[in-house]
């Protein structure tokens, strides 16, 4: 990545730059006739979907197998899943770069599973929408009995939905051109392309395009629980 940043390959010498997106797992891992094979592959393979341009993902199996001092490195996502999986997996985001996110919020293991009873808010322009582990799940997108109604031409009929699944809200895409899910203050997403992660906290959910596009339709989140936190 920092090769790429100091010398950027452009395909055919114009253009824009090449940008890698890489995802880590920690594992054994089966090799036939020089390919790996198995479940860290796989799990690897399905970071690097997920992860955005520039960006790195790794597990919490990484994060137990490095040493402490090298975990500063680590952004902690909170819990994803990934295609194949049942259960989620804890993600972590690498800063690789010098003064990459420097105010990002570091989400603990605490803040990964509200306690108690919780809910979901959500805004968009005048639109206000509440879910709790009752609501079931609910999509948004340009459809008219969409839960949220986004009249955008970058947002797919039946976009993404929401659930509460497992203990958390979940958001999962379904769309044609992705979902940015930022979570916190921090300055990069987690794209989802017809992937999922769960909402931790506060943030924002940008269906069909990052949110520094022009007029991006951006969604804002709260995970709340009877405590008052978020």
């Amino acid at each position: 990545q920092n090769h790429l940043l100091e010398h950027p390959l452009r395909p055919g010498g114009s253009g824009a730059p090449v940008e890698l997106q890489i995802g880590i797992d920690s594992g054994e891992v089966v090799e036939i006739e020089g390919d790996c094979f198995g479940d860290t592959v796989n799990s690897a393979a399905r970071l690097a979907d997920l992860a955005g341009a520039s960006q790195i993902l790794t597990t919490q199996s990484v994060w137990d197998a490095i040493f402490p001092v090298q975990r500063t490195a680590l952004r902690s996502m909170g819990p994803m899943y990934l295609r194949g999986k049942t259960e989620s997996s804890h993600v972590y985001r690498v800063e690789w770069r010098a003064g990459q996110d420097g105010e990002a919020t570091m989400i603990g293991r605490s803040a990964v599973r509200p306690q108690g009873e919780a809910w979901l808010e959500l805004s968009f322009g005048a639109q206000q929408l509440r879910l709790d582990a009752r609501t079931g799940k609910v999509s948004l997108g340009r459809a008219t009995d969409a839960a949220l109604q986004i009249n955008d031409p970058r947002v797919s009929r039946l976009h993404a939905t929401l659930e509460w699944r497992g203990g958390q809200f979940v958001v999962s895409d379904a769309s044609s051109f992705g979902t940015w899910v930022y979570l916190g203050n921090q300055n990069e997403a987690i794209v989802l392309r017809r992937t999922e992660c769960a909402l931790v906290g506060n943030g924002s959910i940008v269906p069909g395009c990052a949110r520094v596009d022009d007029n991006a339709p951006l969604i804002a989140f709260a995970v709340k629980a009877r405590d008052g936190s978020a």
